[in-house]
């Protein structure tokens, strides 16, 4: 969410902001909003003269009574709902400008920070550095490929059950999946202090605005909802209000009406779920005086409903995946040091299992909605010859704590200031998988796995062999 007295104070910034982050027409989306501000704040100053001469004429009523003036009182009465009406006016225009301008401004995008590239899309992006020798040489046979004909991974069977983007993983492979997840898990709480949370996967709109899935990317999630059970419940609720009638209880009906008549989003990523625990708090200026760091490894969920054609086969791009998840709240002048720590965390996991990867700084037009600065990390993929995402890091500054009013207070302030917020994958396990099987595979068809593995795995060494 922006905030309307910077839009308000420097209009050109955000024209040339959202120009370069690819919104059409930003100078009359920008035109838009400064006259839906015009328009809200003129409501609100109608109402409050309106409120003020209604108060005062009410007063005067008083002293018109007290003078036996029967004729000024009644005029002033008829001025006193004259303004009522004008007060009702104005706090309708209020509500509905205010309305149109919320919703408005929730769907536009970040701007992004001064270092990021321009660019419109991922031939744009530049890359930072490298790390390892991609493989290019032995056999380069395609994850799906490996994984079927050991007769570990099924996506037939899942098809039959879930539909397309949906995999079995079975014996050894099901196992490794978990060993890598648990690794990972590991990694970032002992070794770089990330706290791990277990979160809700289901979560209510007002948490998915918050982070920016809603209301621009609704078609990308699952949402589910219980209409049936809610009839219902309306229904054993209409029944009891009669009866509280009848006895003169007038007690109002219970919120199980509200819970079922709410849906809930499978979240995407546990980003949602542990960003939004900083929703609608105030935090001290000592519970952020160290970044507050969050983790997750939690099953996500997406309907890749923009990815028609792409990544079909095999478990790239899947409905239902694992991901261990980081999340950092922090002051606003310690995010860049915050955003560059993190990618360094999920950078260490690839390093520790020896797989090669590129570091890029994402361009203004390939950035996600709520970033302002993002790295993606691209495992090398031999059956493809090619670097593909694994993880994406990235600061979002205070565009998150807008939405979700996450605030902190400085030591001796009364002011207080929104949060930054942080959010990256440590890593994606579905994809770590995938670069696993393809970097550690062997001439006879089985999977070496890697040394820091192993200790997840039994001691087992090659997954395709009845033991070790």
């Amino acid at each position: 969410m922006h905030d309307i007295r910077a839009i308000r104070d420097n209009p050109e910034a955000f024209v040339a902001g959202w120009s370069s982050r690819g919104v059409d027409d930003a100078a009359d989306v920008v035109a838009r909003i400064l006259a839906l501000d015009v328009d809200l704040r003129a409501a609100q100053t109608r109402g409050q003269d309106a409120l003020a001469k209604r108060n005062a004429a009410s007063k005067a009523i008083g002293a018109a009574m007290g003078k036996k003036d029967m004729a000024e009182a009644d005029r002033l009465k008829a001025e006193v709902e004259t303004l009522k009406g004008e007060i009702a006016e104005a706090g309708d225009a209020e509500t509905a400008k205010g309305a149109e301008l919320r919703d408005l401004l929730a769907g536009l995008k970040n701007l992004a920070a001064a270092d990021v590239p321009d660019g419109e899309d991922e031939n744009d992006n530049v890359e930072v550095l490298k790390w390892g020798e991609p493989r290019t040489t032995g056999p380069a046979k395609d994850h799906a490929d490996l994984g079927e004909a050991l007769g570990l991974l099924d996506f037939e069977a899942a098809a039959k059950m879930s539909g397309s983007r949906f995999a079995v993983l079975k014996g050894q492979l099901a196992r490794l999946e978990r060993a890598i997840g648990q690794f990972m898990l590991d990694m970032q709480t002992d070794k770089h202090g990330y706290q791990e949370v277990n979160p809700p996967l289901l979560v209510r709109d007002d948490a998915m605005f918050g982070t920016g899935q809603l209301p621009k990317f609704e078609e990308d999630l699952f949402k589910t909802g219980d209409f049936g059970a809610a009839l219902s419940e309306v229904a054993r609720e209409m029944d009891a209000a009669a009866k509280r009638q009848a006895e003169g209880n007038l007690f109002s009906y219970s919120v199980n009406v509200r819970e079922q008549l709410d849906a809930r989003y499978l979240i995407p990523t546990a980003e949602v779920s542990l960003t939004n625990l900083v929703r609608e708090q105030i935090l001290s200026e000592d519970e952020v005086a160290q970044p507050m760091r969050m983790t997750a490894l939690t099953p996500c969920f997406r309907a890749e409903a923009g990815s028609a054609g792409r990544d079909t086969r095999g478990l790239i791009r899947q409905h239902q995946f694992s991901k261990v998840e980081m999340v950092s709240i922090c002051r606003p002048e310690d995010s860049e040091a915050e955003h560059e720590r993190m990618t360094g965390c999920a950078e260490a996991v690839l390093q520790a299992l020896e797989l090669p990867y590129r570091k890029v700084l994402l361009c203004k037009g390939d950035m996600g909605f709520s970033a302002q600065k993002t790295y993606d990390l691209e495992v090398w993929l031999p059956s493809q010859n090619t670097y593909r995402e694994i993880s994406s890091c990235s600061n979002c500054g205070d565009f998150q704590a807008r939405r979700m009013d996450a605030r902190f207070k400085r030591a001796g302030e009364k002011k207080t200031e929104f949060l930054h917020t942080l959010n990256g994958s440590g890593l994606a396990v579905g994809r770590t998988l995938v670069a696993v099987m393809e970097n550690y595979q062997q001439e006879d068809g089985t999977i070496a796995v890697p040394a820091a593995l192993q200790p997840y795995m039994g001691g087992l060494k090659t997954v395709g062999v009845a033991s070790n």
